[in-house]
């Protein structure tokens, strides 16, 4: 089983709380579902349950879900499956599934899975509590009634650490892309208030955040449903003001929405990170036209050449779909001299997942799995040339770095992440060296890079800090305690 790690800081005094249950939470899936999964823990914390790392000791486990291709699919059953045998074997008595497989497959799941005592769907996340309560056979709660979206007085335990933090600043879409069934899954697209953001930001950085990511399915059509002219532009110059925050990024950008004033909002801003990340998912004009999403490769390597002359320094990332319906290998070969001509710093590539309700499932021309995997190898094979050589280019430079803590391979080395570097997705620094005191994770530190491999890089820290000297969370006896669910592979957690 692949699962995520999530950890929770805890927010209140043991010695005031009245737990109800214990209760343990397994996340899958993408930085949007982790944040429905924060809320949730923060909701039912508020309510007096507590949170357990431990799934011999959690009375209610909750599973949330993915369903965004199948093998995401696979993988939430799997979890479900999973869970199911801790109810049979451990102290569980109640067992919970959220997320986008719940709202795809609300009666399945329960005429299927009799060990799943409630199901909510994506809209259903405020009723978490009523689904954990012990003496309540629930069952599938009916759909809710209005789409859902949390705000800046929502309940949240960040599962991430301390220093770093999603923050969601939409819900849903209006993209009409033949793959995808998102929309179904999580409704039209809607914004959350600039000034709602701009509080939660705030709240986050008080409490010791340094680097926020915001995250929706289309990030740059922030702001349109509310009537903001250009609205990621103006929430980033926001945000930007915000003292005790130090990297701002943003994720998934819809290529068409890049525009000018965007760019300049990024050029123009030191803490807004040099980093654009917009999944073109192919170049072929008829393969974007079959997947509705038009243009065509050489607009797309117009626009990263106008990125890339008001920002010389930014760092690109980009998703791609490899085996579409009716994807040629005439199709194919373009895609592949518009990776070699884009030179990507990080590129993810999947393979088409046909899903039954999606708009491409009955599009002819179907492209055999084992071809469509030997297109994804090859497009890896040429990327992971790019990325050393790109990656190479930055040894001998000294730049801006996040510390992370002891690196997961060896307790020898720290590791640590660039500006260019998102969390989660991209790869990381090695430091091997340290100038001055061993630092803490959350410190800022400049970093000078000695070495570059495929994806990572290896650096010797340096004693200068990054910006403003701040203190990091925990110094000042506030140490975060963090709630630590694993998976099963690791120890039995949930």
């Amino acid at each position: 089983m692949s699962c995520a790690k999530i950890s929770c800081e805890e927010h209140y005094e043991a010695s005031t709380a009245k737990f109800m249950a214990k209760v343990g939470i397994v996340s899958l899936g993408c930085p949007k579902n982790r944040v429905d999964s924060e809320v949730m823990l923060g909701i039912l914390q508020q309510q007096g349950h507590e949170v357990t790392p431990r799934a011999e000791e959690a009375e209610v486990i909750v599973v949330n879900t993915c369903s965004f291709i199948e093998p995401a699919q696979h993988e939430s059953i799997r979890t479900i499956l999973e869970m199911a045998q801790l109810k049979k074997a451990g102290s569980a008595r109640r067992l919970v599934v959220a997320g986008c497989l719940a709202e795809r497959h609300r009666q399945d799941i329960l005429r299927e899975l009799p060990e799943v005592d409630a199901v909510l769907g994506t809209n259903d996340v405020e009723r978490i509590v009523e689904a954990c309560a012990l003496d309540n056979h629930a069952g599938a709660l009916p759909p809710a009634a209005a789409p859902y979206l949390y705000h800046e007085g929502t309940p949240r335990l960040l599962s991430t650490p301390f220093y770093s933090a999603y923050l969601k600043i939409a819900e849903g879409c209006n993209q009409p892309c033949s793959f995808c069934i998102i929309p179904q899954l999580r409704g039209a697209f809607r914004s959350r208030p600039l000034e709602s953001v701009r509080r939660e930001a705030e709240r986050l950085a008080r409490q010791g955040v340094r680097e926020v990511t915001l995250i929706g399915q289309d990030t740059t059509s922030y702001g349109d449903d509310l009537g903001l002219r250009h609205g990621l532009a103006t929430l980033l110059r926001t945000l930007a003001r915000i003292p005790d925050l130090v990297w701002i990024r943003f994720l998934y950008c819809y290529p068409s929405r890049v525009d000018d004033p965007l760019v300049e909002a990024v050029a123009a801003n030191p803490k807004v990170c040099r980093y654009f990340d917009v999944p073109f998912q192919h170049a072929s004009a008829s393969v974007l036209k079959a997947m509705r999403r038009g243009s065509r490769g050489e607009h797309f390597l117009r626009l990263l050449e106008k990125i890339r002359a008001a920002i010389p320094s930014v760092a690109l990332r980009t998703s791609l779909i490899v085996g579409f319906p009716g994807e040629s290998e005439r199709d194919f070969r373009e895609l592949l001299d518009f990776i070699k001509a884009a030179e990507f710093d990080h590129l993810g590539v999947f393979t088409y997942s046909n899903e039954d309700s999606a708009a491409s499932f009955s599009l002819p021309k179907q492209v055999p799995a084992p071809e469509a995997e030997q297109r994804r190898h090859q497009v890896m094979t040429i990327q992971r040339k790019i990325s050393r050589r790109r990656l190479k280019a930055a040894v001998g430079q000294s730049l801006p770095l996040l510390v992370e803590g002891p690196a997961e391979e060896t307790e020898h080395l720290l590791r640590g992440r660039l500006e260019s570097q998102a969390p989660e997705i991209d790869g990381q620094v090695f430091i091997n060296d340290c100038e001055g005191r061993i630092p803490k994770a959350g410190e800022f530190r400049w970093a000078r890079v000695t070495a570059a491999g495929d994806y990572d890089l290896v650096a010797r820290l340096e004693a200068r800090a990054y910006g403003e000297s701040r203190s990091v969370h925990g110094e000042a006896g506030h140490e975060a305690k963090l709630i630590q669910i694993r998976p099963i592979a690791q120890g039995g957690s949930v």
